[in-house]
Order: C-alpha cells, then structure tokens, then sequence
C-alpha cells in the first residue's frame, strides 16, 4: 500500500484559499499526479486544500471524498513563552524540549500543559487516529498495537532486500503493481504529521519540530510487507517538491521559521 500525503499550496489564510503563486504550484502539481495509478483520493473540508486537490482531481478524472477529520489540526492553545494563541505545535524549543510527554508515542503529548487546557484536542486526536485506520481497514489492513496486519495477503518471509543469487528484486507483495492501493490524502502540515506519528510511531511534536512540509509538498509511506502478512509504514520521501523545480517555482517559507533552500 501506498499512502500519498500532499500539503495545500501556498495558502492565503485569511481568504482560506490559495495565492497566486499557490494557484501556480497546484497546477504544476496537477501536471506530476496526472498519469498516477491512483485507488482513491480523501480531500480536507478546508478551501485552501480544495482548491488544491481541484486540479489534480481535474488530470486525474477522479473525485475525491471530503473527509472532516482531515481538517488542520489547529486546534488553539495558548504558548506559554510567547503568548501566542495558535496550533498545538511551533512551540519554543527551551520549553517543550523540558517535557517528557513530548517525546512519548500517542496521546502523550496532551499532557503539555498548555495544550491540555483545550479539552477539544484529544477528542480531535482521537477523531484523525480512528479515521485514518477506518481507511485502512476498507483495504484490508488491521492495526495490531503498534503495526498493520494486511489480512488479505498471501503469508511471505522475506529475510533481505535482495535474493540468494545476491540481485535485487521488486519486493511488492502484490502479482500485479496496478492491485496496489495507491490512497491520496490532499490535506495540512499539521494533520498530515500528525497521521503519520501513528503510522509511524514517532511522537507527534518531534515531527512537527523536526520537519517542514513545504507547499505543495509530496510525502509518500510505503508498507513493507515482508513477514508473514505483517505491514510496516516505512517513508519512501517526505516533502518532495520536484514538480516545483520542474516548473520554476520556488519552495514557498510559509509554515517554516526559516528560509527555504532553494537548491
């Protein structure tokens, strides 16, 4: 199975939609995604990533199902050190850093004290976890703890990435490549990293502190599917902007308290 991340282009907040230059990067976007195998495609209930799935809805043929829980996880709080009321994340990092729960799998982060104070967020927590395994479950793949079981698959051992005769091989557990879901989730920074701290067991505010998603960004998840029919979410990229040095455009700052290399 293949999870496709893709972060909303550069936004115009206020308006809930895209700039122009946003408006430029969906359509570069578009013209990447239009020849993708694609099973199915989930769209946040935002403006912003509508406008920019729009595009590549449009190259693709397809329609993409409007999903709440994909909404921005940007639940307010109130920093402690800067007095900012804003996202549950972009925290200063002499503060969280002193926080054991920051670093712990799950929920735990809730138990910051400033984010513990919005008695919404562990119900919107619970909302993206148990909506993104509801997706998964329709193809077939059970969360067991803290992996998948792909309850559809023949049982294979695979012990490394190359065969006895020392080739490498295409380790796909499926016959035929087309078989394979391929599920879009055109979506937010946040939520995004959120998903993917239950994916891939990495606390969610390390995440949000230790990567930046640029606009309009690809990330992609693979499961490696190689014990009996256990499936493991490995990331094959994170924040790939390709189709925009394809077209010239530059790696948008917004979301990032640094500048962007452009390289």
């Amino acid at each position: 199975m293949k999870l496709v991340f893709i972060r909303h282009a550069e936004p115009d907040y206020i308006n809930d939609s895209l700039t122009e230059k946003g408006d430029r990067e969906a359509r570069a976007l578009s013209k990447r995604i239009a020849l993708w195998n694609v099973t199915k495609a989930y769209v946040s209930p935002q403006g912003r990533a509508i406008q920019t799935a729009s595009y590549s809805l449009k190259a693709l043929g397809i329609e993409a199902e409007t999903l709440p829980f994909l909404h921005e996880f940007s639940y307010r709080v109130t920093d402690p050190v800067t007095g900012r009321k804003g996202v549950p994340w972009d925290f200063v990092a002499s503060d969280w850093t002193e926080y054991d729960c920051m670093f712990n799998q799950g929920d735990a982060f809730i138990q910051y004290p400033c984010i513990a104070s919005n008695s919404e967020i562990p119900v919107r927590y619970s909302e993206v976890i148990n909506g993104l395994d509801n997706i998964l479950k329709e193809f077939g793949y059970i969360r067991e703890k803290k992996y998948y079981r792909n309850i559809n698959a023949k049982e294979r051992f695979l012990r490394s990435t190359v065969s006895d005769d020392n080739k490498v091989r295409n380790n796909s557990p499926y016959d035929d490549p087309q078989k394979e879901p391929v599920i879009l989730f055109f979506c937010h920074l946040g939520v995004t990293l959120l998903m993917m701290s239950h994916l891939l067991n990495i606390p969610f505010e390390t995440l949000t502190h230790g990567i930046f998603l640029p606009s309009s960004s690809i990330t992609v998840l693979s499961t490696e599917e190689r014990w009996s029919n256990e499936a493991y979410f490995r990331a094959q990229v994170i924040g790939d902007c390709s189709h925009l040095y394809a077209a010239g455009e530059a790696i948008s700052p917004a979301g990032s308290f640094a500048e962007p290399f452009q390289g």
